[in-house]
């Protein structure tokens, strides 16, 4: 089978493999679309923590099931999504519910070999069924519960005003799961094309373009009183530190980046403003579940996301280019 590698940053190749052969508990799929994500342009780059080379990108995948065990819940056909973060289901953090950050958390397309191929196998109860759905909209689940887990660890309400900072395909998610708690939702950026894009298509409340000056901006559009929530998906370390200034007095900060290196804040500032700051890692099967049901209603705006697309065998060469932001890309699809 073939299937797209990244063999070191800077060149990616297709590759044959052979098929994988289903084991205990796991089920075989038939990857039908990649998204491909901010983590992969990463690993493009070399700049993508916890990663070694060479490495099968790809972690937001949809199919169909090719083959699974006598007793399974899955048959033949049926059209599925993947919760791409093998969990070891013992560790305390599992043990509590939060799977997302196990201890010995291994994800596809980063720690091991992911699904940008034609076929893999993956434990059972990581295949999340998506009846009812295309298989673009499958593809797209896992980068929108990113998002809808970020909105949900911050504890936004109706009227809760919320901040994004950062409008690439994670923040454009969380925008959309805090519009649809009810939130007044600010939307920040230095992409005047992303942020017509949040405006038009998601509808949140304001945009904002980042200039020198957005600080006073902020202060003066929320009469000083800033944000609620904050929420960070930059990937910019820089902007993640000045992010702290955007949370009001008593408000909530979630890290929703990772980034190499440390970040630093303001002690005195964050004391008095006695600030949440929360991590925000992956997603759980709640969060994918709470995807499926906001597409399966018409709330999430698949046709739009889905930007840019191209099949297996371009891929290498179109990556490269999708990474550029000049590409305007809000989601590409690989098709298999």
């Amino acid at each position: 089978m073939k299937a797209l590698r990244c063999d070191e940053p800077g060149k990616l190749s297709i590759v044959e493999r052979e098929p994988p052969r289903i084991g205990p508990g796991e089920v075989l799929v038939r990857i039908r679309r990649v998204g491909i994500c901010g983590t992969d342009y990463h690993i493009f780059h070399g700049n993508q923590p916890y990663l070694e080379y060479p490495r099968v990108i790809g972690h937001e995948l949809s199919g169909e099931i090719a083959e699974a065990p006598k007793g399974s819940a899955f048959k033949s056909g049926d059209i599925v999504c993947i919760e791409p973060y093998l969990y070891c289901g013992t560790c305390r953090a599992c043990r509590q519910g939060k799977t997302n950050c196990c201890r010995n958390l291994q994800v596809l397309g980063v720690h091991r070999d992911g699904g940008a191929c034609e076929y893999i196998t993956v434990p059972e109860r990581n295949v999340v069924p998506a009846a009812g759905l295309g298989l673009d909209e499958a593809a797209m689940v896992e980068f929108l519960a990113i998002g809808a887990h970020g909105i949900r660890r911050s504890g936004a309400q109706p009227a809760s005003r919320v901040a994004v900072v950062g409008a690439g395909p994670i923040g454009i998610a969380a925008a959309i799961f805090a519009k649809a708690r009810g939130a007044e939702v600010s939307v920040l950026d230095m992409n005047a094309r992303r942020l017509a894009f949040c405006s038009d298509v998601i509808g949140v409340d304001h945009v904002l373009e980042v200039s020198p000056d957005i600080d006073a901006r902020l202060k003066a559009a929320t009469d000083g009183d800033f944000f609620d929530i904050v929420v960070d998906a930059t990937g910019s370390p820089r902007a993640m530190m000045q992010g702290f200034s955007y949370v009001g007095h008593g408000g909530t900060y979630v890290l929703l980046s990772i980034v190499r290196g440390d970040i630093t804040f303001n002690d005195p500032e964050f004391h008095k403003r006695e600030t949440s700051l929360l991590g925000s890692r992956n997603a759980t099967r709640q969060d994918f579940e709470t995807v499926l049901d906001a597409m399966r209603a018409g709330k999430v705006p698949t046709a739009a996301l889905a930007s840019h697309r191209g099949g297996l065998d371009e891929a290498p060469s179109l990556i490269p280019t999708w990474s550029m932001p000049e590409a305007g890309v809000i989601k590409a699809l690989v098709e298999i």
